[in-house]
C-alpha cells in the first residue's frame, strides 16, 4: 500500500490537477475529473458542496488527515488547499490505491 502523502506529490508534480473549490467543482462538472481529495479539517460548507457533486458523478473521494496547510504542503504549495481533482494521476498510484 502506497503512502497518501507521496502519491498526491507525485499526482501533483507529473500528473494534471486542480486545486480549489470553484476548480475542482468545475472540473467534477465537465467530468474531467477521476478523483477528488478533501481535507478532513477544511471548510465544511465547501466540502459539502464537493462531496455532494462527487457522489452524484460517482467520483472516488480520498479524505486527508489533516488540514488544508497541511494538503497544500503535501502538495508542494505555500498555501491553503482545501480541495484538489485529480484530472490525470501522472505516474502516482493514486487511483488505484485505498487510503
Amino acid at each position: 500500500m502506497s503512502d497518501l502523502n507521496s502519491d498526491l506529490r507525485l499526482a501533483v508534480d507529473t500528473g494534471k490537477t486542480d486545486i480549489g473549490h470553484r476548480d475542482v467543482l468545475r472540473a467534477i462538472n465537465q467530468h474531467k475529473a477521476k478523483a477528488i481529495v478533501i481535507a478532513d479539517k477544511g471548510m465544511k460548507d465547501m466540502a459539502d458542496d464537493i462531496l455532494h457533486m462527487s457522489s452524484i458523478a460517482e467520483l472516488k473521494v480520498i479524505r486527508f488527515n489533516g488540514n488544508s496547510m497541511e494538503l497544500g504542503s503535501v502538495c508542494g504549495k505555500p498555501y491553503s488547499v482545501n480541495s484538489l481533482a485529480i484530472i490525470e494521476p501522472g505516474n502516482s498510484n493514486i487511483l488505484n490505491e485505498e487510503y
